[in-house]
Formats: C-alpha cells, structure tokens, sequence
C-alpha cells in the first residue's frame, strides 16, 4: 500500500515538473522558428537575384502590374495569418501549410530554372523551419495534420516561356516573403502569449 502511495506521489510530481519543461522547450522551439524565418527572409534576396533575371522585375518593387498573371500562372495564395486572435493551434496550422505550398512552388520553378543552388538552401530552409513547427505543435499538444492546402495544380505546363517562368519565381519569393513576415509576427505573438 505504501509502495503505490509513493508512485501516485512521484507521477504527481513528475507530471508537475514536466509541465514547466515543456513550456521552456516550447518557448525554446519558437524562439528557433523565429531565428529560422529570419533567416529565410534574410535568404530571398540573394535567392532573388541568382533566380530572377528579367530586367524589371525587382523584389523591392511592386507587383501590381504583374497580379494578373498571379492566377494566370496559378500561383495559389497562402492561408491568412494576420489575425492576432487566431489560436495557437491554428496559427500552426497555417503555418504549416503555407510553408508547404511554397516548398511546393519553389521546389516545381526550380525544375525550370537554370541557376538553383540559392534555391535549394532556401528550400531547405523552409524544411527547416515547417519541422520546427511540427515540433512545436508536439510539444503544445497539437495534432499536427497534414496540409490541405498545398495541392494545386502544376505550373509548369502554364510556364511556357522562360519570360513566365521568370515572373513565376518573382511573384513566388514575394509572396514567400509576404507570408515569412507574417509567420515571423505569429511566432512572436505565440512566444509572448505562452
């Protein structure tokens, strides 16, 4: 009787002590994505200019020209995280599935363009940081599902000239810059709110 009196106390107290662990491991995940999305953002111009040769088509300039050609080519958008009283859960989520379709994106452009190694650490990076939300979503106690919206159709029978492959990249990294912004300002709410 005594032997399981102590075991109910030690679960007890282990079950405690984790809690707290858990939270700083968390905070310590986030903290990682965080510095991960940065690097990302701080990864797409170098990206931008090995990739994107057109004159004209700058990163720091707009696009609105070129939004058209955005559901021409059948750039899809990614899920919408600008709303601070999203749930950590669905913050994630969305996280996760923007990350998704534009490892997806970039991994199809890269197929079609000639000068890809700055890509391929980008997308790694991108790897990266979609695994570091999946760890955040364990350690929270999130079920982590997979992406829904990184299906779409190919692009590349729409890419049919390299000018189009070209505005594809471009519009791309924009929106991949566009949405790590946006990941960066969840990140921090998250890491403020836990």
């Amino acid at each position: 009787m005594k032997f399981y009196l102590i075991l109910a106390v030690h679960c007890c107290l282990t079950l405690v002590g984790s809690t707290p662990l858990r939270k700083l491991e968390l905070t310590r995940a986030v903290e990682s994505g965080m510095s991960l999305a940065k690097k990302i953002l701080s990864d797409i111009p170098a990206v931008h200019e090995a990739c994107v040769k057109t004159t004209g088509l700058t990163l720091s300039g707009e696009a609105q020209h070129l939004e058209y050609l955005l559901s021409d080519i059948g750039i899809p958008a990614p899920p919408v995280l600008k709303s601070e009283d999203l749930t950590m859960d669905v913050s994630l989520k969305r996280i996760v599935s923007g990350l998704d379709l534009h490892h997806q994106l970039l991994q199809e452009i890269k197929e079609l363009l000639t000068s890809s190694e700055e890509l391929n650490l980008l997308l790694a990076d991108i790897r990266d940081l979609s695994a570091q939300v999946h760890k955040m979503q364990e350690l929270a106690q999130i079920p982590s599902t997979v992406s829904q919206n990184a299906a779409f159709a190919a692009l590349s029978p729409r890419l049919s000239s390299d000018y189009l492959i070209q505005v594809a990249a471009h519009l791309s990294l924009q929106q991949l810059r566009s949405f790590t912004q946006d990941v960066f300002r969840s990140l921090r709410h998250i890491s403020a709110s836990n």
